[in-house]
């Protein structure tokens, strides 16, 4: 069966694809909306986190997954989803979570016009690379022939110009800015999750039959994401509410930027596209959670377990 997913191509029309490509760019907008020159300016305030945080996220999470890869030698195409997976920014409701765990929201909102920003030439590059490294994803690599110059322009205009043109708006409109980036941010979401839903119900018999063989992977993925980033950060001496948000935005990946790659140059690849699928539910999941744990959760099981 696993090597059957290898062979798996889901199903996605040009239609989709494009509906995909404006809800992630109307997504990418909605986020840059809340950006401002500042953002990147603070930066150089805090670099200790800020460089923490994107190692953790461009070094650190895609050289961990290669290893991870290597360690349970998964079938190729869903080592390749993984990998894509790693290489992508942090996703766009990263700044949320963060909020939710009572993180640093400045440092959340600065990594994430730096990540998205950095994105633009280290999302194409750490993929190739880090799968390039691997033999069985490095086959998969060839018989694609992926030009990187075609993954750079759909990264840039998916990511680079959406976040051009809402730093545009917030920059001279700062107040249609403010009114504007709560509702575009929420249809957008709830936009590609409708997307998403539907793709899922075309490819409804695919997913049942093989979603076994991803879900113990995606959950020690994310894990490996959350923890890494926490401890990276512990090991900087970084405080708490540091901490907290660069486990979070290492773990928190753009996967729908990753499904939209694996369907232009992958035509929908199956093991790929259900790594990225079921990471984008998962992480959500996991982000709740580890949300929840931080912001109240630890308090009332300390609390029950002081009563008990």
């Amino acid at each position: 069966m696993a090597e059957t997913l290898d062979a798996l191509q889901l199903n996605l029309n040009d239609g989709g694809l494009m509906v995909m490509n404006i809800s992630l760019c109307f997504i990418m907008f909605g986020v840059a909306l809340e950006l401002t020159i500042q953002d990147f300016r603070d930066l150089a305030k805090n670099p200790k986190s800020t460089l923490t945080g994107v190692f953790s996220q461009f070094i650190f999470l895609p050289a961990a997954t290669w290893l991870l890869v290597v360690l349970l030698e998964p079938t190729p195409s869903i080592a390749l989803g993984m990998m894509m997976v790693a290489a992508c920014p942090g996703g766009n409701i990263s700044n949320f979570f963060s909020q939710l765990s009572k993180g640093n929201s400045a440092l959340s909102v600065s990594m994430t016009a730096i990540a998205t920003t950095l994105a633009i030439i280290a999302t194409p590059l750490n993929f190739t690379f880090w799968a390039s490294m691997y033999e069985p994803t490095n086959l998969i690599l060839r018989e694609v022939s992926l030009d990187i110059w075609k993954v750079f322009e759909i990264v840039v205009l998916i990511l680079g110009v959406p976040l051009i043109m809402g730093m545009v708006v917030r920059h001279f409109k700062p107040e249609l800015a403010a009114k504007l980036t709560k509702w575009i941010k929420g249809f957008g979401v709830l936009f590609f999750a409708a997307f998403v839903i539907v793709a899922f119900s075309m490819n409804f018999d695919h997913f049942l039959n093989y979603v076994h063989l991803v879900v113990g992977l995606v959950f020690i993925h994310n894990a490996v994401a959350l923890l890494g980033g926490y401890s990276l950060a512990a090991m900087m001496k970084l405080p708490f509410a540091d901490r907290k948000s660069i486990a979070i935005e290492t773990g928190i990946q753009n996967s729908g930027l990753g499904l939209l790659l694996i369907f232009t140059f992958f035509d929908g690849l199956g093991g790929m596209a259900l790594i990225a699928a079921w990471w984008g539910i998962w992480h959500i999941l996991a982000g709740f959670t580890i949300g929840w744990y931080w912001s109240v959760g630890k308090k009332s099981l300390i609390k029950v377990f002081s009563n008990a």
